[in-house]
């Protein structure tokens, strides 16, 4: 019985990281189908992804708020409801003003659902005592990928119609999920258990003080979680745009950079649990780190459509492994704060990925877009050193912390 419910949890945490990749993967590829139908250019897609950055942000650490109240399961659900409102809300917009207002509704749940899932995540990994992160951002990609695959085969129906199309499919499958997962996920994971002590304590009694946050581990394991997705956002935003403008690739040949990085993205993070189990965290990013750093300086000193393609590879070898184990190691800064202290680890990813995405296109005016994969690059030798501490998290959980009652 208790390995039924473990293994409804276990689907459920899953589904959920599946439905957060899904829809946020349709609104991507969906965007040359909302470009024809709305009239909108690529200044104002811009916008609207700097917009969404920003408010997924603001959804992040709403979902903090609703954690504290009713734990991480409550943001969860609301967050893939909102992003099904603000999915279907897309769908029916023809103008620029109508889009920014449902985009808003999405990119709140996007936000809510990054935190949350990342919550119910770690939860579910220390409740089963083995590691699971890896596996639970493989469902993440996987979806993902699928949903390029549904987009491509929309697209028959036309630009237009074929996004339509896919986005109301990723808001069924958000709202499918938040109703079908919500009995089984993690439970109240910070929620102190109630006992007869609180309950005799004297009403003029001083208030018991929560742990205070470990300041710099959330830094530290924060600016990994930076690094990851400025990786990420380098190679998903530019990759492409690179083989085809600046090293000549066909249309046929030019999308294969981010399919590799995709492809090795995924078998990392399905490999990285049996392998954490068998190393430890510090012994599987260490070299996969390596990799991904050599892989983006062979992008920038070999100008061939081969070699970018591999190397765009190598590095999906290290985000694919970075942003998991640093999730897991951030969760053993303060256990009794685990949900907390997620939210703050996941408002660096917005950072990351504004980082990866706009940086190199200002610096790719200067030097053009091949030299400017240094920034990514060169961001993972710092994160060598901090590699050791995935294997140590709770030597920062004292140091540096907040001693303030937050």
């Amino acid at each position: 019985m208790q390995q039924a419910v473990a293994r409804r949890t276990r689907v459920s945490v899953g589904a959920a990281y599946a439905a957060q990749g899904f829809g946020y993967a349709t609104v991507v590829t969906a965007m040359p189908g909302l470009k024809s139908r709305t009239g909108i250019d690529d200044g104002t897609i811009s916008i609207v992804l700097l917009l969404g950055a920003v408010l997924a942000a603001v959804g992040s650490m709403l979902a903090e708020r609703f954690a504290r109240r009713s734990g991480s399961r409550t943001p969860v659900v609301v967050g893939l409801l909102a992003q099904a409102a603000g999915l279907v809300l897309v769908t029916t917009v023809t103008s620029v003003p109508p889009l920014f207002g449902a985009f808003v509704v999405f990119a709140l749940g996007l936000g809510m659902v990054d935190a949350s899932a990342g919550m119910q995540g770690v939860a579910l990994e220390q409740r089963v005592g083995r590691p699971l992160m890896s596996t639970l951002f493989a469902c993440l990609t996987g979806a993902a990928v699928a949903a390029a695959l549904v987009q491509s085969g929309l697209a028959r129906l036309g630009a237009t119609t074929g996004a339509v199309a896919a986005l109301l499919v990723a808001a069924g499958v958000a709202a499918a999920v938040a109703l079908a997962v919500r009995p089984g996920l993690v439970r109240g994971a910070d929620a102190p258990a109630p006992t007869a002590h609180v309950a005799v304590t004297p009403p003029d009694a001083a208030p018991v003080k929560r742990t205070p946050l470990p300041r710099a581990g959330i830094w530290l394991f924060g600016a990994m979680v930076a690094v990851a997705f400025v990786v990420d956002s380098a190679v998903s935003s530019w990759s492409t745009v690179y083989l085809h403008d600046g090293l000549g690739a066909t249309g046929a040949v030019a999308p294969l950079g981010y399919a590799a990085y995709q492809g090795a993205v995924l078998v990392a993070r399905l490999a990285g649990d049996p392998l954490v189990r068998r190393f430890g965290r510090a012994r599987v990013a260490g070299p996969t780190v390596v990799v991904a750093a050599v892989g983006l300086f062979v992008v920038v000193l070999v100008p061939s459509p081969a070699a970018a393609i591999v190397g765009f590879a190598l590095a999906g070898v290290g985000a694919g492994t970075l942003l998991p184990l640093a999730f897991s190691a951030a969760a053993e800064l303060a256990p009794e704060r685990r949900d907390d202290v997620v939210a703050r680890i996941n408002l660096f990813n917005y950072a990351g990925a504004l980082v990866g995405a706009v940086a190199l296109g200002l610096l790719s005016e200067v030097t053009g877009l091949g030299p400017a994969f240094v920034v990514p690059a060169v961001l993972l030798i710092p994160a060598l050193l901090v590699v050791p501490r995935f294997d140590r998290p709770a030597t920062l959980a004292v140091r540096g912390a907040d001693r303030s009652r937050v």
